[in-house]
């Protein structure tokens, strides 16, 4: 299962690393301790949008560009068909005995649009 607060600390770490930076100096810049924010960094605290947006701001990347980033891997775990929230499995309709058709007519009477393969 994917988290977003995983995909989250995955993003912040990266862009992070691309400027060279240590968990020491953004976590001063952003004003919130060092273990916090190495928490965040590794998907085990989930970040207010407030503490977001200091942390963006120390990183000198607008937050847009952080979640749009964020909703990018999400997608593509999403197409990968990988569980991204947990939750109830969909709801099915039982098929019975009663609700089978008798004749290749009756199915094709019953056709919808809405019923097109992929």
């Amino acid at each position: 299962m994917v988290l977003l607060r995983s995909l989250l600390g995955d993003v912040l770490r990266a862009l992070r690393l691309r400027q060279g930076r240590t968990l020491r100096e953004v976590s001063a810049a952003a004003r919130v301790s060092l273990g916090y924010l190495s928490e965040v960094e590794r998907g085990q605290k989930e970040a207010s949008s407030e503490l977001l947006s200091s942390i963006c701001k120390a990183l000198g990347v607008p937050l847009s560009h952080v979640l749009r980033e964020v909703a990018d891997q999400l997608a593509l775990a999403e197409l990968q068909h990988e569980p991204v929230m947990a939750g109830p499995p969909p709801q099915h309709e039982r098929i019975t005995t009663d609700t089978v058709p008798d004749s290749p007519e009756e199915i094709a009477g019953e056709f919808r649009a809405d019923m097109v393969a992929a």
